[in-house]
């Protein structure tokens, strides 16, 4: 009998961000609490900047934008806004840029290896291939208690399953 396997991987669908970003945008500049206070949203090559005039309304942004990507189903954990997802000073204004995470880091991808290797079925191999993770294993079943398992493991960033045959 064939091996079965699944990849895990980190993917972010740029589209579903572009849509998210550009609702956000037409939010905050249709938004009576965001008049007169310079708020924005956009793309700055990869990652996405907010700005606005007080730390409290860069936040507020940010609420609009996380809003919009829920709906649109890309997780949160596909951006990073810092530890804190404070606002920097820059000028008259505030800043907040968060970088988009596509792809799975080697240490990520290590992470998400030992743990498969600790507690999953024996018979399940992982295996890191770039920016993905590649699980075989001979029994569907085990495949399926793996998924299981990597997604009630409290990771810091989004994965999905893909290729599964």
């Amino acid at each position: 009998m064939a091996d079965s396997s699944f990849d895990i991987v980190s993917k972010v669908d740029k589209q579903e961000v572009d849509n998210a970003i550009n609702q956000a945008a037409k939010e905050v500049a249709q938004r009576y609490d965001f008049k007169g206070v310079g708020a924005s949203i956009e793309w700055s090559g990869d990652n996405v900047l907010i700005k606005a005039n007080t730390p409290e309304r860069c936040a507020a942004v940010l609420d609009v934008f996380e809003t919009k990507l829920v709906r649109r189903g890309v997780s949160l954990k596909s951006f990073d806004f810092g530890d804190d997802k404070e606002a920097k000073p820059s000028g008259k204004e505030y800043r907040l840029e968060g970088a988009m995470r596509d792809g799975i880091t080697q240490d990520n991808a290590k992470k998400i290896s030992k743990l498969i290797r600790d507690e999953g079925p024996k018979s399940v191999k992982a295996q890191i291939q770039g920016d993905e993770l590649r699980v075989t294993s001979k029994s569907r079943d085990d495949l399926q208690a793996v998924q299981r398992l990597v997604k009630e493991a409290d990771l810091d960033f989004a994965v999905q399953f893909t290729n599964y045959h």
